[in-house]
């Protein structure tokens, strides 16, 4: 051995081994039975809307409130346009809720996003999506796009209306991450929302909608 390396290996050797860093207590977490309000605080404070409904009647609320939101806003004509997936329950159920409605009128994400671009863009009003769970801690929606129910229609249309079954509101993410087994795999696109798209110049004026949808409707499912 040379006697520089053994120069430097003798230093390294009497390095002394920094003391590692103090972790976070990822064991705090928000108790079960404040979960659903630590939540829906949250994300109402982030200018969302929330609503408790079950798994039947949910179709049901979400077109009183379409309505509801038309009639507040003196729209006039044509019918409230929304996307949503055709090749899933969730979607299904929708589809056949809304047979024979026609002031809402359905759109389904069936096609390549070239074929659509144009619809996500312009030509709907809100798309509708489940999602993987909350997160009470911070009032965030878990989603994980797949080929059924694109990471588009949550980012595109002005309106997001997210589904979130209350059973799957977690404390913290890590105890999301840790109950659904995060690491075991993961979507090419996990996002994490927490109100609707904004954004702040300079001055800190707030303005919504636009990296994505200005208004989020989340509709918490009890039963």
């Amino acid at each position: 051995m040379s006697d520089a390396r053994a120069a430097i290996l003798g230093r390294l050797r009497t390095i002394r081994t920094a003391a590692a860093p103090t972790l976070p207590d990822w064991s705090v977490t928000v108790p079960e039975p404040d979960r659903l309000k630590s939540f829906r605080e949250r994300l109402e404070a982030s200018h969302a809307e929330v609503h408790a409904s079950t798994s039947a009647d949910w179709p049901t609320l979400l077109a009183d409130r379409l309505k509801a939101r038309g009639n507040e806003r003196g729209a006039a004509g044509g019918s409230t346009k929304v996307l949503f997936a055709p090749g899933t329950d969730r979607g299904r159920q929708l589809a056949d809720a809304w047979a024979g409605q026609t002031d809402l009128h359905l759109v389904a994400y069936d096609q390549p996003v070239e074929t659509l671009k144009d619809v996500l863009v312009h030509g709907v009003d809100a798309a509708v999506t489940e999602t993987r769970g909350g997160i009470a801690e911070t009032g965030t929606l878990i989603l994980w796009p797949s080929s059924k129910e694109p990471r588009l229609m949550s980012l595109l249309p002005p309106l997001h209306v997210a589904l979130v079954r209350a059973n799957e509101i977690f404390g913290t993410l890590t105890e999301a991450m840790t109950a659904q087994k995060w690491s075991g795999g993961m979507p090419t696109n996990a996002l994490l929302i927490s109100g609707p798209s904004k954004t702040a110049d300079i001055e800190q004026t707030l303005a919504y909608g636009v990296h994505g949808p200005k208004e989020l409707m989340v509709i918490v499912l009890e039963s």
